[in-house]
């Protein structure tokens, strides 16, 4: 079982990082693999609808990291997207990348599990959590919980570490989703069939 941790943060080892490791320490805890990836600082295509990637499982355009975070997902068994807090959102190249790994994916992230966690200095990270959540639930992804809204505080990584409340959700964030694997590895019932897709024009 493996879970992958995506650092939506363009600061490889700052708040949104001590975050996911925090995560990381209780699921390597019950035994459950661990891979990353960073969204670093390169240049993010934005999602241009031109609709290349029906039927492909792929964007049509490879020179970002889009299709490789579509692959390490795809053989994950849960993910865990963090990110910093900008102006009450996520960080925008995040979702420029998550919109394409997303809408290209074609559903083939059906069934694993998802979580979200943000970091801020203040304010905002309620509403950029929510975002984060909406990829998994268009995606028939359970989302894993944990005993408050997955948030961390601080200006720098050693702010950060001083929230104590804020790494305890981290902390039972990870023992979770390790605890759900563990459930369906265990003999758990396999995902439902899902029905044909209907959609719904609201222009008569």
């Amino acid at each position: 079982m493996k879970v992958l941790l995506i650092n939506g943060s363009p600061h490889p080892k700052g708040c949104t990082y001590t975050a996911l490791a925090e995560v990381e320490k209780s699921l390597r805890a019950a035994g459950i693999e661990t891979e990353w990836a960073q969204l670093g600082t390169k240049p993010v295509r934005g999602c241009i609808a031109c609709g290349g990637c029906r039927g492909k499982g792929k964007c049509v355009f490879d020179d970002d990291g889009c299709n490789a975070l579509a692959a390490q997902i795809q053989g994950a068994d849960g993910i865990v997207i963090g990110s910093p807090v900008y102006y009450a959102g996520p960080n925008g190249a995040l979702c420029a990348l998550l919109d394409r790994v997303f809408y290209s994916s074609g559903g083939r992230f059906d069934g694993k599990l998802g979580a979200a966690a943000v970091s801020c200095r203040r304010g905002g990270a309620s509403a950029a959590f929510d975002r984060l959540n909406k990829y998994f639930t268009i995606s028939n992804m359970p989302v894993v919980p944990s005993q408050y809204w997955n948030s961390i505080h601080g200006n720098a990584p050693e702010q950060a570490a001083q929230d104590l409340e804020g790494l305890q959700i981290m902390r039972t964030l990870g023992s979770n989703m390790a605890w759900l694997l563990q459930q369906r590895a265990a003999g758990g019932l396999p995902v439902p069939e899902r029905e044909a897709r209907a959609t719904t024009s609201f222009i008569r």
